[in-house]
């Protein structure tokens, strides 16, 4: 038997808003961040779970305490015990009476249980000695659905439902383990398209995307018309006709806004427009998808939980979902996000872009195409060139597409070197 001992957290801030990478009409000067945890154990294997909360900058330290919230929780716990039930792991997490009050099931505190989480399914998949995408992938539908918390679902998703989708994508599965070691999974890039880079660096950065592979590249826009304008005909001229162009308007827009907006930037033939509006309103995304149709909406980086994905599926408001490895309470729900999404037909494209994420949400997109979905059609992950040679496994990324990793955990891991640095007690 082996216990928790210690929940060492971290405060590491990257200083990305001096170059305005990440920059985009809601947030100009965005720090990556993360709010980071790992967790120590005692027992005699040296390993370690690492998972962290992807924030900007200010407020970082407030989730890093929320993360300290939950040494009650897991301080002195058996690791085993709870590693081998993960299920009923996330619901006490998530039901803890009293610090369900601070949301419940959104806000700093949902996400610090996420960080949690997270870090326990790392050091379970380092201790299996298998990348987490291959831990999840070998698991039965029975396992898989024991994983999840259908409360609050039922009326769109329920055990059976699940089990059905999960049945239903075995047979193939080993074909489709083969396939993505050998052509690798989707992959589009943000990288040319933060709103802060001049017109010359766009046009450089659209014009490396095509030649690096990439069949998409998504570009910030929402904060002046003209200026998107200008920006997507460079953006086409670039990239040429057949490489697909996405937007993202990060919240900036009301309804009626984004709907004449969009019409004005239709003629650039857009794969989608994403997070239109306020996150938090189905209604509002589902009147903006109707304006703006056949051009898809696309959101859910700021999802706070699996019943938000119900909602916005069940009002038709989305046709890309996206999901995000640290937004929600980490791999639980993500998967019954990912179960939802089957349920209903829509393809998932997670969101990425932030320090950390593209080595975390690669898991659940292979985990999703060998287990849940079965395809990828449609999909792809999103990708951005920053900070990857600060993690023990960074992601790796050719050809325009992610290459499944092959090292044990989550690759949450950031070095320690890196830690230390970017500390942001050491830099106040």
């Amino acid at each position: 038997m082996s216990t928790i001992t210690a929940l060492d957290t971290s405060d590491i801030r990257f200083p990305t808003s001096t170059m305005l990478d990440g920059s985009d009409a809601m947030n100009p000067d965005p720090d990556y961040s993360a709010a980071y945890l790992r967790i120590v154990t005692d027992s005699d294997d040296g390993l370690d779970g690492h998972g962290f909360v992807f924030t900007i900058g200010r407020g970082n330290d407030v989730e890093v305490a929320a993360i300290r919230a939950l040494e009650g929780h897991l301080l002195g716990r058996d690791v085993e015990q709870l590693l081998s039930d993960m299920g009923a792991t996330w619901r006490e997490l998530v039901y803890d009476s009293q610090l369900r009050w601070l949301g419940p099931e959104k806000g700093v505190m949902h996400m610090a249980i996420g960080a949690a989480v997270n870090a326990l399914w790392d050091l379970k998949a380092k201790r299996a000695g298998q990348p987490l995408w291959a831990l999840l992938s070998a698991m039965t539908p029975e396992e898989i659905v024991s994983l999840v918390d259908f409360r609050y679902l039922t009326d769109a998703l329920t055990r059976d439902d699940a089990l059905e989708i999960l049945r239903a994508a075995q047979p193939g599965r080993e074909a489709r383990r083969q396939h993505l070691l050998s052509t690798g999974y989707p992959a589009y890039t943000t990288t040319p398209g933060w709103l802060g880079y001049d017109d010359a660096k766009l046009d450089r950065l659209c014009r490396e995307a095509v030649a690096e592979g990439f069949t998409q590249v998504k570009l910030k826009v929402g904060a002046n018309r003209a200026d998107d304008i200008r920006r997507l005909g460079i953006a086409r001229a670039a990239v040429g006709p057949d490489i697909a162009i996405a937007v993202d308007a990060n919240q900036r827009w009301d309804v009626a806004d984004a709907i004449d907006w969009i019409a004005h930037l239709a003629a650039f033939d857009l794969a989608w427009v994403e997070e239109p509006t306020n996150p938090d309103d189905v209604l509002a995304h589902a009147a903006i998808a109707r304006g703006i149709a056949p051009i898809p909406v696309a959101t859910g980086e700021h999802g706070a939980n699996r019943v938000m994905f119900k909602q916005f599926l069940q009002a038709d408001a989305l046709s890309v979902l996206q999901i995000d490895a640290s937004r929600v309470a980490g791999v639980n729900e993500n998967i019954a996000i990912l179960l939802l999404a089957a349920k209903f037909g829509v393809r998932v494209c997670p969101h990425a872009g932030g320090v950390g994420l593209c080595e975390v949400v690669q898991h659940l997109s292979m985990f999703d195409y060998l287990t849940v979905s079965g395809t990828t059609e449609g999909r792809m992950i999103e990708y951005v060139d920053h900070l990857h040679e600060h993690f023990i496994t960074p992601v790796e990324v050719h050809g325009g597409r992610y290459w499944p990793p092959t090292a044990a955990g989550s690759g949450a891991e950031m070095r320690q070197s890196s830690r230390a640095e970017y500390a942001w007690a050491s830099r106040v």
